[in-house]
């Protein structure tokens, strides 16, 4: 494992539980056709969007996310979703699936941080290229520092940025540490980092169904993600950290680490005597999830 291939020991085998109700075939079927119909209606729209700059983009980009997750029978439940931000930010949150981009996407949009096999994916590459995704080759690490460099101008014009700091994806019971060469742009462009944490769960509970890990292919996750009912993708946004109070971006992933972590982990029922915590355009967190930031 190289310093920017880093890799999971997850595999469909071992870690993916396909437990709980399932979709009738006839329902799989519904759901790939639609996620198709909104797909070729997302190409569609490229050029018009392109060409009338004055439509709402995020609102579009947001809007036809929900469409898609919904084709695909997943329901987005976002949770301590900041209010109106000023400037840009890095957005950093755990990985564990294709649907994570759409899941973020779908709360608040961002420009990705994208391996470049997502820019050759059907219909759904060119739409990631349109949405304004960096794009970085996993397998050329002296591309890094360019790479940096180029979040770091999209956060100093006011851009948020999405980024998946593990590396590679989990199956959510487990995770792999964030490497801090990506908070460099966040300590360069002087933004904050806003950390999320990202979990998938049916009726049943934590599920491991969407998880693309190990050499899955990603017809066999869609069909798994299409063949459950009720599955429920959870979007927590978590306090938001200053590099200035962090001593460089290793410290800085460090604590991001911790804090998606502990929200990873975390039942937000787990604690009810807990006092919250107000965070000025926010919704009540629980302390320990501040407190853990520091």
């Amino acid at each position: 494992m190289s310093v920017w291939l880093p890799t999971a020991p997850c595999t469909p085998g071992d870690c993916v539980t396909v437990a709980g109700p399932r979709a009738g075939v006839a329902r799989r079927v519904l759901r790939v056709t639609g996620c198709l119909a909104v797909l070729l209606v997302g190409v569609a729209a490229v050029p018009v969007v392109r060409m009338l700059r004055w439509l709402p983009a995020e609102r579009l980009v947001r809007c036809w996310a929900w469409l898609l997750l919904a084709a695909l029978g997943v329901r987005v439940r976002p949770i301590a979703v900041p209010g109106k931000e000023v400037g840009g930010s890095l957005v950093v949150s755990n990985h564990i699936s294709w649907l994570d981009i759409l899941l973020v996407a779908a709360v608040r949009p961002g420009r990705m941080l994208a391996k470049t096999e997502v820019g050759r994916w059907p219909l759904l590459g060119p739409l990631t290229a349109w949405g304004g995704t960096i794009f970085i080759d996993r397998d050329r690490l002296r591309a890094l520092p360019g790479t940096v460099e180029q979040i770091a101008t999209a956060l100093r014009r006011g851009e948020r940025v999405v980024v998946f700091p593990e590396g590679s994806t989990w199956c959510g019971r487990g995770g792999g540490r964030f490497r801090p060469a990506l908070f460099e742009a966040a300590v360069r462009a002087d933004v904050p980092v806003q950390p999320v944490t990202l979990r998938y769960r049916t009726a049943d509970g934590p599920s491991t169904v969407p998880a693309f890990v190990g050499e899955d292919g990603l017809l066999p996750s869609l069909w798994r993600v299409v063949s459950v009912r009720g599955l429920v993708g959870e979007v927590e946004f978590l306090p938001q950290l200053p590099p200035v109070l962090f001593p460089g971006r290793r410290h800085l992933a460090a604590a991001a680490q911790r804090v998606v972590e502990r929200g990873r982990h975390l039942d937000r029922l787990a604690h009810p005597s807990e006092p919250p915590v107000r965070v000025p355009g926010r919704r009540e967190v629980p302390r320990s999830r501040v407190d853990a930031a520091r």
